[in-house]
């Protein structure tokens, strides 16, 4: 790896580390917020869905895939992303991938129909990849030891930051309709803070490399994105087409072309040991059950956050500012109860907090349950914030903890590719949840509803989905009873902060 210019070595003379020290914070404000615009990104699409439906007649199976063609593109890219990032230098691909994502957010706000705008979607998820890894590779090329923890909080307020704001954005922007555009701003809105990342990013930011970077694995990332699509492709479109036998034979398929990628790796790793995959990594009990928990998680959020925006704006006929204030409960509580858990709780109680958080989210989900059932379409924003509130405790327990206590029994030479195979899972498996929802709420949803029919038939299927995602987290309670108990603090094992939130 380059040495950056803020480690100079003490014999350097003394007017050198000055305007390092100053460009340093520099390039982490330029990263953070690349990382803060695609975190918005993520959650600031869900909430403008049913405007977007109504605007461009967009099919069942074109709404989910421009949510599930985001994720499915940035986990495909992900782990090549960081490793062309330690091939080509961090920063060449930083600004290779903001640049992409800016344009592909272009596209995205002046799509002028549906299947323009699932393709600008898919471009952004695949740009997405190539920028996001290289946040945290950047920041531990650029800050010595002693302050990468106080970066890592930074980064951490960052990422509670997007969550809290991404819906309420999304909100405001779709119900201002600024210019008469509608919803299209939540995408325009990137074109400003894109282009002055990718200015100030080549001035800022120092380029680095991996001394010993491992060689790409293409046919890997081939066979992983085809056995993703031959899945999830069928299942958005299942529904539309009276789920057709081709569909059933591309989801059978996909588990051999998972098996082939298994076959391929275990060759690429013995012919000259770089593979996408370390698939050593599953020998690692904690490792394992925690790649389970990561894609259910997934596959529950996936669900969840995409059926709750229709349920509430297209079921019960709320406003898009509505349903956004709706949510800032559950938010908060999520960034609130994930803090408390990385500090106090974990420390103390271990792997007991998130399988509490796991409980507390069904327990929350029954609520929504109990209160849906009860007050029917008359339901309000403030009789949902008790549930929200419980539900958003829960998240914030699992997901802040989560990545650490995977990673504490992986041994330091895979620290990073254990990381970024994390957080692929997971986005495989939001993505694998968009795409059954077509199975558990569109399914339930009859195709030709008189306009009366319609907001009951949305109450019923989000409740069918309310199940589905409860016995999501009753297996992922289980699961993590292999996680280890308590998990070990940074250092030990030589498991560091560099793979924590990447």
């Amino acid at each position: 790896m380059k040495t950056p210019v803020a480690s100079v070595p003490v014999t350097a003379p003394a007017p050198v580390p000055a305007p390092a020290d100053r460009r340093r914070w520099f390039a982490l404000a330029i990263v953070m917020t690349a990382a803060f615009m695609d975190l918005v990104d993520v959650t600031i699409v869900n909430i403008a869905i049913p405007s977007i439906t109504r605007e461009t007649g967009a099919s069942v199976s074109a709404i989910q895939w421009i949510t599930a063609g985001y994720a499915l593109a940035f986990a495909a890219g992900l782990i090549t992303g960081g490793r062309l990032g330690d091939i080509y230098g961090r920063k060449r691909l930083f600004l290779i991938g903001i640049g992409g994502f800016t344009l592909a957010s272009a596209l995205c706000g002046l799509a002028p129909n549906p299947e323009i705008l699932v393709a600008a979607r898919i471009l952004q998820g695949a740009t997405a990849a190539l920028m996001v890894p290289q946040v945290l590779s950047i920041v531990h090329a650029t800050f010595p030891a002693h302050e990468r923890g106080k970066v890592f909080g930074l980064f951490g307020a960052v990422v509670g930051l997007g969550a809290v704001s991404g819906p309420l954005l999304g909100a405001l922007l779709t119900e201002w309709d600024l210019f008469g555009l509608g919803w299209r701003p939540i995408f325009l809105i990137n074109l400003p803070v894109g282009i002055a990342g990718l200015v100030l990013g080549a001035k800022f930011i120092t380029e680095s490399r991996a001394p010993k970077a491992v060689r790409l694995d293409l046919p890997a990332v081939a066979l992983v994105t085809l056995a993703m699509l031959m899945l999830i492709y069928p299942l958005t479109r299942g529904h539309e087409l009276d789920w057709p036998l081709w569909g059933h034979l591309s989801m059978v398929g996909s588990l051999f072309v998972f098996a082939a990628l298994v076959i391929h790796q275990r060759r690429k790793a013995l012919a000259d040991g770089s593979p996408l995959i370390e698939l050593s990594l599953f020998r690692v009990k904690s490792f394992a059950a925690g790649i389970a928990v990561q894609l259910t998680f997934g596959v529950g959020l996936g669900i969840f956050f995409l059926v709750w925006t229709l349920y509430m704006q297209m079921g019960l006929g709320w406003s898009v500012l509505r349903a956004g204030v709706t949510g800032i409960p559950f938010s908060v509580a999520v960034s609130v109860a994930a803090g408390i858990s990385v500090q106090k709780l974990v420390p103390r109680f271990g792997r007991k907090v998130l399988q509490a958080g796991a409980l507390l989210m069904i327990a929350g989900l029954l609520i929504y349950l109990w209160e849906s059932e009860q007050y029917g379409m008359g339901i309000s924003s403030w009789q949902m914030a008790v549930p929200l509130v419980v539900m958003g405790v829960g998240m914030g327990l699992i997901v802040a903890p989560l990545t650490d206590t995977v990673l504490s029994e992986v041994p330091k030479e895979h620290a990073g590719s254990a990381s970024g195979l994390i957080n692929t899972v997971q986005q495989m498996g939001t993505a694998l949840g968009l795409g059954l929802v077509s199975v558990v709420f569109f399914g339930a949803i009859g195709d030709r509803l008189a306009p009366e029919a319609v907001g009951p038939a949305f109450v019923d299927a989000f409740q069918g989905a309310l199940w589905w995602v409860a016995g999501v987290l009753s297996v992922i309670f289980l699961v993590m009873f292999a996680l280890p108990a308590r998990p070990r603090a940074h250092g030990e094992d030589g498991v560091n902060t560099e793979a924590d939130a990447s």
